[in-house]
């Protein structure tokens, strides 16, 4: 069967965190009482007042074909958004809106890359960049960060990095899966090496914006020297618990937002016409609106550290944002538990699963072998349960 399928998907890795929940489902309905703490998702309902406002949508009759980037409507809403929390100018021209973030990131790999041209990847990054710079023939480049320095790049990093074939930079802030959060000024001393190379551009994904714990998000594009260089990518899916409505948002320069749309128009079109009604509603209102979730968030993130901590073997930063842990367990590489050798995170991860039945992911998936991610997207009960489950697994 293999002869049939392209050279392309064959080498493409399977998402590790969907493998993980698809794995994880499999073995509910074997009837085992899994705890999933695989996935990047919120387990809130969608607020009231966005599930009115896609009512309404349907009793509208919003039904037809959506404009390729995005509602006017719609975009309007992302314009404001980008000022009130970013102070970012941008112009209709420069919006395009897409079925997820994840489109929005596909979008601007498949119209910036030709084959050869290097993305640097500050390690660990979100578990899809990385195949999806090989899709459109570009060469991902890891930088390794660790624990030490909260899983962020330094500037000499980066200058270390770059090559003439350089194009782009691909980050999170807050980062996922590591939870950590560039301030303005680790962002600007980042610019400052990147001034001495106009020829490469950044996509600065800022889907965990709001979910923030410190002193508040910075954006790359705020500053006048990057703002032409900058490909800001959003979405609804996180901070407004709305992971199944696929609305995502970049904000660019005109030729690149041009391009986008282009792309977009031959392979999905526009994105769901209720679900972006629902969502200028969404956008139009203040973040506030939403921040009981980040307040459990936080108190959860206190929770999920405190109980880690006293597993050994764990070692964890103080995330900033996101919903993420990041630990790292290398210290439990070539130790048996209950008669299983663990050699690296992927074998931690399959024996957390079949022997604790707690669903995690493999930090090899994100560029960082040492570590394992685990989401606290998840109940106070099942996180206390879950790392009980950890810690006496680990205990044999």
């Amino acid at each position: 069967m293999n002869q049939l399928l392209s050279e392309r998907i064959l080498n493409m890795a399977t998402s590790a965190t969907l493998a993980m929940a698809a794995k994880a489902r499999e073995l509910r309905g074997e009837g085992k009482d899994i705890i999933g703490l695989s996935l990047g998702e919120p387990d809130f309902n969608t607020p009231d007042f966005i599930k009115n406002a896609a009512k309404q949508a349907i009793d509208d009759n919003y039904n037809s074909y959506t404009p390729v980037d995005g509602y006017s409507e719609l975009k309007q809403a992302i314009i404001t958004k980008f000022q009130r929390d970013n102070n970012l100018t941008y112009t209709p021209e420069q919006i395009v809106v897409s079925t997820g973030a994840k489109q929005c990131l596909a979008n601007v790999a498949l119209v910036l890359l030709n084959k050869g041209d290097e993305v640097i990847l500050p390690c660990p990054y979100w578990v899809s960049y990385s195949d999806i710079v090989k899709l459109s023939e570009g060469t991902p480049v890891e930088v390794k960060t660790s624990i030490s320095t909260d899983f962020k790049m330094t500037p000499e990093q980066l200058e270390a990095a770059i090559t003439p074939n350089t194009k782009m930079i691909w980050f999170s802030s807050p980062c996922n899966p590591s939870g950590s959060v560039y301030s303005k000024r680790e962002l600007r001393a980042l610019a400052d090496v990147l001034q001495k190379h106009p020829q490469i551009y950044v996509v600065s994904d800022e889907i965990y914006e709001h979910i923030n714990f410190g002193g508040g998000h910075a954006s790359m594009a705020q500053f006048e020297d990057m703002y032409e260089r900058t490909i800001t990518v959003n979405g609804v899916s996180k901070a407004f618990a709305m992971t199944g409505w696929r609305i995502g948002f970049l904000g660019a320069p005109k030729a690149i937002a041009r391009a986008c749309n282009k792309m977009q128009g031959q392979i999905t079109s526009g994105a769901n016409c209720i679900a972006q009604r629902a969502v200028i509603t969404a956008l139009n209102e203040s973040p506030k609106k939403v921040q009981y979730m980040v307040d459990e968030f936080k108190i959860r993130r206190d929770l999920i550290l405190n109980l880690l901590n006293g597993i050994d073997g764990f070692s964890c930063n103080v995330p900033e944002g996101a919903f993420y842990v990041f630990p790292d367990v290398s210290a439990l590489f070539g130790k048996t538990f209950n008669g299983v050798l663990v050699s690296n995170a992927t074998d931690l991860s399959m024996y957390l699963l079949e022997e604790a039945l707690v669903a995690t992911v493999t930090g090899d998936a994100f560029g960082n072998p040492n570590c394992l991610r685990i989401s606290y997207a998840a109940s106070q009960e099942q996180i206390i349960e879950a790392v009980s489950r950890i810690k006496k697994a680990l205990e044999g």
